[in-house]
C-alpha cells in the first residue's frame, strides 16, 4: 500500500479573544515555499497511487461521456441589431469559437450539424487565444454599441486577473489598447469612444472603476473607488444601451450610480435614496422609466418604477409576497420579463407595456427554468433556458405577443440516451427543528426505495445560491450504474425565499449543515439509499458544507468528495489581508471583532474540529491559483485528518495549472470528472 506524505508541522500561535490556538500547518498557505510545491505534489502522487486500479473505470467514463457529446455543435444565435450571435465548438478542440452572421428576419438561423454557418465571421477563437497555455479563460467579452469593436480580457493562469484587448472587427485585427489587471465586466459608451472596465485591491476586491479612451495613450481616468472594505464595485450598460450603470454591493447593502452613456465623460449620479444598510436594490431602464428591484420593507423583493427624472420617487408594480422571490427583472422595449422562484421552483412572469401579466408555464415536477440571452432591447422574442434531471438543456423563444414557446434546440444527447429511460421526484426531508427540506432525486426508471441503491448526495447551502434541478451527461454514467443522484435544497441557499437564506447565514450557520445530515438520513430511512453506500460531494462553500457535516456524523457516509473546499473558514475569516475576507464578513460573521461569532464558527469550522474517531474515504480536490478558496485550506485539512482522526484514506489533489473552477478545456474538465466519479463509483461499492 501507498504511504501518505507527511506534512511538516511548524509552530504557528494566533490568539483572539482571548483563545490561543497553534495552527502547524500554517506554513503550507505559502505558495513561493519550495517545501509547500513539493508537498503538494507528493500529495499528487500519493493520490495517483492509490486510484491508479481505477484508470480501467476512468477511461470508461471519460469515454462515455466523450461518446454522448455532440463534440461539433452550435449554440443558438441570439440576435442583436443587425446580427446573429452564437458560439460552437469542433470536435477535438478545447475551446469555443464565437461568431456571427448577418441576420435576416427574426428566425434563427438552421443550426444543421453544428458546422460553420454560411457567411460565418469569427469573432474569437478560444482554441487559437489558448494555444501554448496550459490554462485559458474568457473573462470581459463586450461588442461595442456598434457592433465594430469586441473588447475581451483573457486569463493565462486561472486567478481571474485578465489582459483586456480590443479587436476592430472591420479589419480583424487587434488595437493597440492594452490593459492589464482588469477583473470582469464592462461596458460601453453610446458612441463607443469609451470603455469602462473594473480592477481589484489587495485583498482581490473589486473596488474601482475606469474609464479607457479608446486609441488614446494617456494614462485611464478612475471614476469610481469604493472605500468600504464590505463592498465590491461594477460596471455595466443597460440593455437599451442609454445608461451606465455603476454598482457597488455588500452582501446586504446596494448602491447604484448612473450616467447617461451618450455622455460618458459626464459625473455618476447615485441613484434614489443612495446606500442604506439592509437595503438591495437593482435597476434597468425602459423608455422615460427606470424598473426597480428592492428589498425595502419587503423580505422577497418587490418591483417598482421610477421616472428618470426623479429617482427618489418610487412607484409600485408588483408587490412583496411572502411565498414568491423575485430573482431579478429585465426589461425590453415592449415588455418586462420577471425571474421569480415559488415553492423551490424557478418561473417566468411577463409584463407586456399593454395587456394583462402571465406566467410561463411548464409540465415536469421539477426543472430549472431562467432568461437566457437577450442582448437585444427591441425583441418581440423572449429566449429562455429550460432543464430538469432528466431532459436536457433546451433553448426556447417565447413569442409574446402569440403567447406561444417555440423549440429553437434541445441539447443532444448521443448514444441510447431516452429521458423515459430515468425518473426525477422531489422528497421532503425533516430537518430537527421540524422544517421540511426539499431534495430532488434522479435514478433509473423502475428503481424502487428498497434501501439497496448507492446514492450520490450533493449539497451547497450559502449565498443564496440556489441548486436548481439541472441535466448533466456526466451524472448519466453514476445513474446507469444504479446510483440515485440527489440534491439537499438545504437552508443557506435561496431555493425557498429570502428566509431560507438568512436561516442558514451567520449565527444560524449549523442549519445547513444539520439539515444535510437530516437529508441524508432521510433518503436512508425513505429507502432510496443503502445505509452504507451513500456518498456525499459539494464544492466551494459547499466544501465547507462536507467538512461541517463530516464532523457532525462521519458515520453516516462511505465516502465524501470536497471539491475546492472552504475547510479552514475561521483562519480565513479572521484575516482581512486574504482575498474577500472583508466582504464575506456578513455572510459568516465576523469573528476578528466580536467574540460571539468567534466562539460560533470554532465551534463549527472543518479544520478545527476534528475529532479522533472513524472518518470515511475523503478525496479532497482543489487548484494552485484559486483566488477564492485557497489552495492550503483542503492541503491543511488532509494533514490534519492524517494526524488526528482514523480511517480514510484522505486524498489530495491538486491542479497545479487551474483556478477555482478547475482546469479549463473541456476534455481536460471531462478527465477531472471521470476521475472524481471513478472514486466515487468505488465508494458505493459500485464500480
Amino acid at each position: 500500500m501507498p504511504q501518505p506524505p507527511s506534512a511538516k508541522r511548524v509552530d504557528h500561535a494566533r490568539t483572539h479573544h482571548g483563545d490561543t490556538v497553534n495552527d502547524p500547518y500554517f506554513w503550507l498557505r505559502d505558495a513561493d515555499n519550495p517545501d509547500t510545491i513539493a508537498y503538494l505534489k507528493a500529495e499528487n502522487e500519493f493520490t495517483k497511487d492509490s486510484t491508479d486500479h481505477l484508470d480501467g473505470l476512468r477511461k470508461t467514463i471519460f469515454g462515455e461521456i466523450k461518446n454522448r457529446t455532440q463534440e461539433t455543435d452550435l449554440s443558438v444565435p441570439s440576435r442583436k441589431g443587425d446580427w446573429w450571435y452564437y458560439t460552437r465548438t469542433e470536435e477535438g478542440k478545447q475551446y469555443g469559437i464565437h461568431c456571427r452572421v448577418a441576420a435576416t428576419g427574426d428566425t434563427p438561423p438552421r443550426l444543421g450539424d453544428g458546422a460553420a454557418l454560411p457567411g460565418e465571421e469569427v469573432l474569437l477563437d478560444g482554441n487559437a487565444l489558448a494555444e501554448g497555455h496550459d490554462f485559458f479563460s474568457l473573462g470581459v467579452f463586450d461588442l461595442s454599441c456598434d457592433a465594430n469593436v469586441l473588447a475581451y480580457g483573457v486569463d493565462f493562469a486561472g486567478n481571474e486577473r485578465f489582459t483586456l484587448r480590443f479587436k476592430d472587427l472591420r479589419s480583424g485585427e487587434d488595437l493597440p489598447d492594452v490593459v492589464e489587471g482588469v477583473f470582469y465586466g464592462g461596458a460601453w459608451s453610446a458612441a463607443g469612444d469609451y470603455f469602462f472596465y473594473t480592477t481589484v485591491d489587495e485583498a482581490w476586491r473589486p473596488d474601482r472603476v475606469w474609464r479607457h479612451r479608446i486609441g488614446s495613450s494617456e494614462e485611464d481616468e478612475m471614476v469610481y473607488e469604493e472605500a468600504d472594505e464590505r463592498f465590491w464595485t461594477g460596471i455595466e450598460l443597460s440593455r437599451s444601451e442609454e445608461y451606465l450603470f455603476c454598482e457597488s454591493h455588500s452582501k446586504i447593502t446596494s448602491e447604484i450610480r448612473y450616467l447617461s452613456a451618450a455622455e460618458p465623460t459626464g459625473e455618476f449620479r447615485v441613484f434614489g435614496e443612495g446606500r442604506r444598510p439592509g437595503v438591495e436594490v437593482s435597476v434597468d431602464h425602459q423608455g422615460g422609466r427606470f424598473l426597480v428591484l428592492h428589498n425595502d420593507g419587503a423580505e422577497n423583493f418587490a418591483l417598482g418604477w421610477t421616472t428618470v427624472d426623479d429617482t427618489s420617487t418610487l412607484r409600485p408594480l408588483l408587490e412583496h409576497r411572502d411565498d414568491t422571490r423575485l430573482e431579478s427583472v429585465s426589461a425590453f422595449a415592449r415588455h418586462v420579463v420577471v425571474h421569480l422562484r415559488r415553492d423551490g421552483l424557478t418561473g417566468i412572469r411577463i409584463l407586456p407595456t399593454s395587456g394583462a401579466d402571465r406566467d410561463i408555464t411548464f409540465d415536469e415536477p421539477i426543472y430549472s427554468v431562467h432568461p437566457a440571452s437577450n442582448p437585444d432591447y427591441h425583441t418581440r422574442m423572449l429566449r429562455l433556458s429550460y432543464q430538469s434531471l432528466v431532459s436536457p438543456e433546451s433553448v426556447y423563444d417565447y413569442d409574446i405577443a402569440g403567447d406561444e414557446l417555440l423549440l429553437r434546440k434541445r441539447k443532444p444527447v448521443l448514444g441510447d440516451f431516452d429521458p423515459s429511460h430515468y425518473e426525477q421526484r422531489r422528497e421532503w426531508a425533516t430537518a430537527a427543528d421540524g422544517t421540511k427540506v426539499p431534495i430532488s432525486m434522479m435514478y433509473r426508471a423502475g428503481a424502487t426505495p428498497d434501501g439497496t441503491a448507492p446514492c450520490l448526495l450533493y449539497g451547497y447551502g450559502s449565498y443564496e445560491t440556489s441548486i436548481d434541478p439541472y441535466f448533466s451527461i456526466a451524472r448519466l454514467s453514476l445513474v446507469d450504474r444504479g446510483a440515485v443522484f440527489a440534491i439537499a435544497h438545504i437552508r443557506g441557499g435561496g431555493e425557498m425565499g429570502r428566509s431560507w437564506y438568512d436561516n442558514g447565514k451567520l449565527l444560524a450557520k449549523k442549519n445547513t449543515f444539520t439539515d444535510f445530515v437530516d437529508c441524508a438520513d432521510h433518503m436512508v430511512k425513505s429507502g432510496w439509499s443503502s445505509a452504507d453506500k451513500l456518498v456525499a460531494r459539494g464544492g466551494s462553500a459547499g466544501g465547507l458544507l462536507m467538512g461541517a457535516m463530516l464532523n457532525l456524523a462521519p458515520e453516516r457516509f462511505a465516502g465524501v468528495c470536497a471539491e475546492v473546499p472552504f475547510v479552514d473558514a475561521l483562519n480565513t475569516i479572521l484575516d482581512p489581508t486574504l482575498p474577500l475576507t472583508v466582504i464575506e464578513w456578513d455572510e459568516w460573521g465576523d469573528p476578528l471583532h466580536n467574540a460571539d461569532v468567534y466562539e460560533y464558527m470554532k465551534s463549527y469550522t472543518p479544520y478545527e474540529n476534528i475529532a479522533n474517531v472513524d472518518y470515511p474515504p475523503i478525496l479532497a480536490v482543489t487548484s494552485l491559483n484559486d483566488t477564492r478558496v485557497g489552495f492550503h485550506e483542503p492541503a491543511k485539512w488532509i494533514a490534519r485528518l492524517r494526524r488526528d482522526a482514523h480511517g480514510g484514506p484522505f486524498l489530495l489533489k491538486t491542479e497545479m495549472e487551474a483556478g477555482h473552477g478547475g482546469r479549463s478545456g473541456r476534455y481536460d474538465a471531462w478527465e477531472e470528472e471521470s476521475f472524481n466519479l471513478a472514486w466515487i463509483l468505488e465508494r458505493m461499492d459500485a464500480a
